[in-house]
Formats: structure tokens, sequence, C-alpha cells
């Protein structure tokens, strides 16, 4: 048999394994609503065949109806397979969660995953309320960006995960099940309109806490609009250097786009959207953090996911589904693998959490040659100086010339009252680039460094 197993396709080598075909069964309802079992072939698709007595169709049978509730009611019958018996077993449900032998599971992959209080609690959330992005959007179908799409289907079409084309707008999100009774959806919404409720929050801080800021952004637009404003922010204010080893200049940033990208990425996807919150890139010193208000699913290691041993537990479906068919993510759960294993090549430390409020990945910035990031952070003090007021300008540059300056010699220097140097000297701290160190008499003043 050329199939493999699957999230709806389970094969058992025999009844011998009828309890554990019942937790299949179970797992695949919970996950799916529905699925295929075979009695008679081995887990990697070699045919077997399967002893069918009198009462084992019967067996079967009664064996799903008394261990699984809900109860079901599947349709169990043999059927000849490269020539030999086998019992194929087809079912379905929409009343989920479904129970086998007391206990709750989930399709994993191919496995089988006992669901821990919190997943059950989200099964009947599920029973009884759609979720968040499945609900009917307040948006309309003239709201969405119309180059959006265009542009998104010619990535899913380059990349070989659609096989239909762009025909109009409501055709194209009906094919990809971003409709709900014609409507947009809020999964729509956020994919293709570009005003929705996301936003992200960007903010370069000049040391390695959230005291002094030296930018701060917010980003809108559709989800794949602010991934690009998300990467290009972090492009911006990271370090790069130029490689001149081979014949041609090949700049070097000094943590991986493709890390950094693939985090963003993740992040949009897989955040609470029902969560208020927006999502935050924040740039210290010594490292870059991305936050999402979403939280790891429990009992779930973040090692395994490092190993290639991660089972992809999707919060947003639609969304998910929507960005892997365009290769914005890939959807089975090798997202934080493939970030590990660039920053590893790399030399790269990077740490993931999950936390209280949601998700943080932490990028360690390496330290690159002796004053490097002071550079970079003079490089953004000097664009900020470009847009103060011109006596602000110029008490920055005598401060530059004269750390030790008096108020009145500003005043004397500039031709303004001691009355406007205080406030312009208010304003310049205020926007985190002066402070003052000391007492008036004996103190100094101390530019952003």
């Amino acid at each position: 048999m050329k199939s493999k197993e699957s999230e709806t396709l389970e094969f058992k080598t025999s009844t011998s394994e009828l309890k554990e075909a019942v937790i299949s069964i179970s797992a695949m309802l919970n996950k799916h609503g529905k699925g295929e079992l075979y009695f008679g072939i081995k887990d990697d698709g070699s045919v077997l065949g399967q002893m069918i007595g009198r009462n084992t169709i019967k067996d079967i049978t009664e064996a799903i109806s008394a261990h699984i509730e809900p109860k079901i009611f599947p349709q169990v019958k043999t059927k000849k397979i490269q020539g030999k018996d086998c019992i194929k077993v087809e079912f379905h449900g929409n009343h989920r969660p479904y129970f086998a032998y007391g206990r709750a599971y989930m399709r994993v992959g191919e496995s089988d995953k006992q669901l821990s209080i919190q997943e059950m609690e989200d099964q009947f959330v599920r029973k009884n309320k759609i979720f968040w992005e499945e609900e009917i959007s307040k948006k309309k179908l003239s709201d969405v960006s119309v180059k959006t799409v265009r542009e998104y289907m010619q990535k899913a079409n380059a990349a070989k995960r659609i096989n239909f084309k762009y025909t109009n707008v409501k055709t194209t999100l009906s094919k990809l099940d971003l409709l709900n009774r014609g409507r947009l959806t809020r999964a729509a919404e956020i994919l293709f309109c570009n005003e929705n409720s996301m936003e992200v929050q960007a903010a370069v801080f000049a040391t390695n806490d959230k005291i002094t800021f030296i930018d701060i952004q917010k980003f809108s637009g559709n989800l794949f609009s602010l991934r690009t404003q998300s990467e290009e922010y972090i492009k911006k204010h990271i370090m790069w250097r130029a490689d001149m080893s081979e014949s041609r200049r090949k700049e070097i940033p000094e943590i991986p786009v493709r890390a950094f990208s693939e985090a963003i990425g993740n992040s949009l996807c897989h955040r609470d959207y029902s969560n208020p919150k927006g999502n935050e890139i924040a740039i210290f010193k010594d490292r870059i953090e991305i936050y999402n208000p979403g939280k790891f699913p429990e009992e779930i290691h973040l090692e395994d996911f490092f190993k290639g041993k991660g089972r992809s537990i999707l919060r947003n479906p639609l969304i998910a589904e929507t960005m892997y068919k365009s290769e914005d993510i890939e959807k089975w759960a090798s997202g934080l693998k493939r970030i590990y294993d660039e920053c590893q090549t790399a030399g790269i430390r990077v740490e993931f959490e999950s936390i209280s409020t949601g998700f943080l990945l932490t990028f360690h910035r390496p330290k690159w040659e002796q004053g490097g990031q002071n550079r970079l952070v003079e490089g953004l003090v000097d664009r900020l100086v470009e847009k103060l007021a011109e006596n602000q300008k110029k008490i920055i540059n005598l401060i530059k010339k004269n750390s030790s300056v008096s108020k009145k010699e500003l005043s004397n220097k500039i031709g303004i009252s001691t009355t406007a140097i205080d406030k312009n000297i208010d304003q310049l701290k205020k926007k985190g680039l002066l402070s003052r160190v000391g007492p008036d008499k004996g103190g100094h003043w101390e530019l952003l460094k």
C-alpha cells in the first residue's frame, strides 16, 4: 500500500491492537472530525493481512461503541488490499471532544497525544464557539487589498502549493476557506485588509534595559506588510560587516536574516489574536527580543523542536495554512528548529521562552569589533539630532566640546535666556539624549552613548 500514516490515516497490524486503534480514532476525531483506520497493515504501509472470523467486525464495532464518548457510528468492512484481507474503519463526528477509555487524545502528526486540562478546555470552547479567526469580520470584500491577494497568489503558485489561479478576490478567498457564509472571516481581515486591529511596536533602546529609547515605531497593515516592515526595521538597526574574501563584496548581518525573518513570521502566525496586545520587537545593545501574545502549548517541550521531534499544534490553522501555501512559514513545526540551526551555524546564541503573557524569542548580539555597537548608536543619535530644534542642536554641539559647560555659558553663547536653556534641556532629557551627572556646580553633562 503506497499511503503513509497521517493525521487522518492510521494502520494497525491486527486486532490485537484494538485498544490502541480506539484511542487513535478518538484522537483523529478531536483533530479533524474524521479519519480512516486499517487493520492488517504495518505503520510503514506494508500489507500483512488480517485474520477475519465470524465476530471480528462485530468485536471492532462494539469496542468503538463501548469505549468512545460521545458515541460514533463508524463504517467497518472488509477490504482486499494487494490480494490480502484487511479491515477498513471509516468514521466521522462533530461533537468533540471525544474520549477513549475516559481520556481525551489529539492526533499530532502520526501520533496520539493525551490532552492536558487546558487543551480539553480549548476543545470545549471549539465545541460551543468558533475560534476567533473563523468569526465573521466587520470588514467587507471591498476592504481587501487586491494587490496583496494577487501578490500572495503569485507566491503560492510559484511554490506549487496552490493549483488554481487568481480570478477575483471573492473566488480566491473562498477557495482559501477564508469566507464564512460569503463574508470575510477575521483571518481574511488580518491577512489581506490593510486596515485591521493588528499592530507591531518596534523600538531601539540605548542600553540593555527599557529606560531610554533611541527610536520607537508602530507598524500597521495586513499581515504580510507587517512582516516586511518588521524585517526591514531589524535590518536597519543591526550591524553589518563587509566580507571581501571573495571577488564580490558581501554584506553580512550580525544576526542571520533567515533566522529573524522566520522568527517574525512565526510570531505573527501563532500569536493569540483574541488578545488586544500587539507584537513587539525590542532591540537592545546586547540582544534583540521578538515577543508575541500567544503562550506556548502546555506540556510541550521546546527542546523537542530543536531536535526536529516537535509536533505542530496550531492556534490559528486558517492563518497558518494560508501562510504555508505561500511559503511564508513551514507548517510542520520546523520554524523553531530552522531558527535554532541558522543561529548555531552563525555562532549566535538564541533563547526561546514561554512566559506568563506570551512567547519570547531572544537573539543575543555578538560582540563585533571594539566600538562597533557604539558607532551604531552614535549614528542613530546623529539622525535624531538632525530632527532637533536649532537651539537644541547648538546645546548638543557645545556640550560635545565641553561637558562641564554651565547653563549661563550656554545662554551667553547661544544668545537666549537661561529659562529658555532650561526648557530645551528638559526636552533633550525627555528624548533620552542628555543627562546630568552630579550637582550644578562640579557636575557635568552626559550625551547618550
